[in-house]
């Protein structure tokens, strides 16, 4: 994180600044900022209270991302348009109401307007053809333009908590959609009311919250002790979530998922609801052991939908196979039930040392009832064949496991079939 005053001073203009992160209030648009054009790559400028960029700002020719969430830009600023290289754009609670044609940057391939009230997109989005992944959770809007259908690179779309009515049909077209999120619209509303009341009720006052396990997109998940009777403590993971609408839909909504989708060994499986926390929904879940771990990273900027490995990450073909297995059965599961998880990725699988593998967060969850079964699944289907494709690259085969091979060989077959349109 810089410092304004500093900015204020020239004090980064000769540093070769990459990257300018500034907290705190701000009257108005440093236009020091514009001075660090020459490298200036990354812009953080989210919760500073910006309403407004300068009519200049294009002069930021390098600029490739730019957060302004938590922010007052009621309308999206068309100066981006003027950003050449500008890929991935944030503006995440800002109460905006309006994108005109003219502002979408020509390179875009990641946006986020979680949490405003958008009620409708520009036709002009059709012109980004780089689009990989969009957020749109929380929004006002009852239809896509047909002009987006040309987004032939969009693989992630999240379109929960809107007033979607129907879907258009050429969103099941799209060839690299993978990971569609549309739970909380009025498409697919289920009445749960009568499951929740059975989803035992947790007190915030019986959990001992004990250290941080791990963050997610809608929350962040605790190791806790759950007081289950007088002097009886059970040992659970508490998920707390981040406010009313996470990037991927709201907690009631992932809280209807985790209860439609039941119990299956191959799954994390929700416990309770807390009731009388301060501020927050929360779930208590069933604490997995330590010895699993996350079969993935979370994507970068870089890899966009797809999720990243540590570099020397290997795993035999056991474990490979294994766990494949047990995510397939795990998905298989929720489609009998007429649930799609929306986020199957790897960094959302814990495995341990016999590849026994468990899929967890429900955050974009959406349950179809009265959805086309056919067009969910298949694009799951698509997701699992990343999945697939990723274990390829990580596992390992001597040259002389002929079984091996021909092991190998039949994933790739697997891969090939998932990965092709239907």
């Amino acid at each position: 994180m810089q410092d304004l005053e500093t900015l204020r001073g020239g004090g980064y203009r000769d540093q070769g600044l990459q990257k300018l992160k500034l907290a705190g209030p701000l009257n108005g648009f440093p236009r020091e900022i514009l001075d660090l054009a020459d490298t200036l790559e990354h812009l953080d400028l989210s919760g500073t209270g910006l309403s407004n960029l300068p009519e200049d700002f294009g002069q930021l020719q390098k600029l490739k991302v730019a957060f302004l969430s938590d922010c007052h830009f009621t309308v999206f600023p068309r100066q981006l348009a003027a950003c050449p290289e500008l890929e991935m754009v944030a503006f995440r609670s800002n109460g905006m109401t309006t994108i005109p044609e003219d502002a979408l940057p020509p390179k875009l391939r990641w946006l986020i307007l979680t949490n405003n009230r958008i009620e409708a997109l520009p036709r002009a989005i059709g012109r980004c053809s780089r689009l990989q992944k969009c957020m749109l959770a929380g929004n006002n809007l009852t239809s896509l333009p047909g002009d987006m259908s040309a987004c032939r690179k969009l693989g992630l779309l999240r379109l929960s908590a809107n007033k979607f009515a129907d879907l258009p049909p050429w969103l099941f077209e799209m060839p690299e959609l993978a990971f569609l999120s549309v739970a909380g619209n009025p498409c697919c509303a289920v009445s749960l009311a009568e499951e929740l009341a059975l989803l035992r009720k947790v007190s915030w006052h019986d959990l001992e919250i004990g250290g941080l396990l791990g963050h997610g997109a809608s929350g962040d998940i605790f190791e806790a002790r759950w007081m289950v009777a007088d002097a009886v403590m059970e040992h659970v993971a508490v998920k707390l979530f981040k406010g009313e609408v996470t990037s991927d839909g709201t907690p009631l909504d992932e809280m209807a998922a985790c209860l439609a989708a039941g119990s299956h060994d191959n799954l994390i499986s929700t416990l309770a609801s807390i009731q009388d926390h301060p501020e927050k929904h929360g779930l208590v879940m069933q604490l997995i052991p330590p010895h699993y771990q996350a079969l993935g990273l979370p994507p970068s900027l870089q890899t966009c939908t797809r999720d990243r490995y540590e570099p020397e990450k290997s795993l035999s073909l056991g474990t490979v196979l294994e766990v494949l297995c047990g995510v397939a059965a795990a998905a298989r599961h929720l489609h009998q039930r007429k649930v799609s998880h929306c986020d199957l990725y790897a960094h959302n699988i814990l495995f341990n040392e016999t590849g026994h593998a468990m899929l967890g967060d429900f955050g974009a969850a959406t349950i179809y009832e009265h959805l086309d079964r056919f067009d969910f699944e298949k694009l799951e289907v698509l997701a699992f064949g990343h999945l697939v494709e990723d274990m390829l690259r990580l596992v390992k085969v001597g040259d002389e496991d002929i079984d091996g091979h021909k092991a190998l060989q039949e994933l790739r077959t697997l891969h090939t079939r998932c990965s092709t349109s239907i």
